[in-house]
């Protein structure tokens, strides 16, 4: 009998077993009985793996794996004990993993699950009496908030994470000012936008990378022209004539900018300033750059990048005639469908 065969006959005699029956296990993780230094080395190690795949590829793939993770630490706060010099570090480790599986949630629009991992988190950050951790979870609090239509819950949010501001870093507080920013351009206030932008744009010019948490080194160049570009976007959509070489100029430097690990966010803001251009520039050029943004936004699972392709293609619609507008929203229905 060759190989193929014995391999046959051997699955055969168990074809009552699905590879379903095979992925369940029944002997989970142990905890240990009490929590040491490279415990929570390794929950920092594992919360900043999660947080770098879900820039670069979306949170869509491996939530069960994120999800899993935060439970077994979750239990570690339940069921092991921790001398008091690491009770502190135990909790923002926990929280900032939870962070992050929060915010694969909200990028794959499991909005309650989100919800449920962001009070997760910020009840960690407040154990810890962790400023830095606290002002990031609120932050992304308060866009999921906005995102979701309820921008003006995303302003409580933001003004809570301001509260202390003196506590925070450069980077920390450059981030709150661009999520207030988004608050107030969706809620048409234009001149606290204005303003908030201002604020965001001054604290950038402190930042000083070597000073930031862990979970801000992604907040770059790219990053701070992305957030306050999308703020920007809001109101160029409302009065043109004022907003959107200023948009345009903010988003075009984050597409310029963002590195291989950061697409979903190059993806983004590219299909922004896409959306941003065929509503008030030139629509062929308009084509050009939201079929990059595409082919960057093909690179990751995001809902988020889906429904802003679904804008573009709702804009792009009354220049339909135009052979690459026409040829933009065919392959934003491919990838949509995909």
């Amino acid at each position: 009998m060759n190989r193929k065969g014995f391999f046959r006959t051997a699955l055969g005699a168990a074809v009552s077993i699905t590879l379903a029956d095979l992925a369940q296990f029944a002997q989970p993780a142990e905890v240990p009985k009490a929590v040491q230094a490279a415990d929570i080395l390794e929950l920092r190690t594992i919360a900043g793996v999660f947080s770098a795949w879900d820039h670069t590829y979306g949170g869509g793939l491996v939530r069960d794996a994120v999800n899993a993770q935060l439970r077994y630490s979750v239990s570690l706060l339940q069921h092991s004990t921790c001398p008091r010099a690491l009770h502190d570090e135990l909790y923002v480790a926990v929280g900032w993993l939870g962070h992050s599986a929060a915010a694969m949630a909200f990028d794959a629009y499991a909005h309650d699950d989100a919800r449920r991992m962001f009070r997760l988190a910020l009840s960690c950050a407040e154990e810890a009496g962790d400023w830095h951790l606290r002002a990031k979870v609120l932050s992304l609090m308060a866009r999921q908030a906005i995102w979701c239509g309820d921008a003006d819950d995303g302003l409580t949010l933001v003004e809570l994470a301001l509260v202390r501001a003196d506590r925070l870093t450069p980077a920390e507080r450059a981030m709150l000012y661009t999520a207030r920013a988004r608050a107030m351009a969706k809620l048409g206030m234009v001149e606290g936008t204005l303003e908030s932008v201002g604020k965001a744009d001054e604290q950038f010019t402190r930042i000083r990378p070597a000073d930031e948490r862990p979970w801000m080194r992604y907040y770059d160049a790219a990053q701070h022209a992305g957030d306050t570009g999308h703020a920007m976007f809001d109101l160029a959509l409302k009065q043109s004539d004022r907003f959107a070489a200023a948009a345009s100029q903010r988003l075009g430097t984050a597409v310029e900018g963002h590195v291989a690990p950061y697409v979903r966010s190059r993806a983004i803001s590219g299909i922004k300033l896409a959306s941003l251009t065929m509503a008030t520039g030139d629509p062929d050029e308009a084509a050009v750059i939201g079929m990059r943004a595409i082919g960057d936004a093909g690179k990751v699972r995001s809902c988020r990048a889906q429904d802003d392709m679904r804008e573009l293609h709702r804009l792009a619609q009354p220049h339909d005639g135009r052979t690459p507008v026409a040829e933009l929203r065919h392959q934003i229905r491919t990838a949509i469908q995909a």
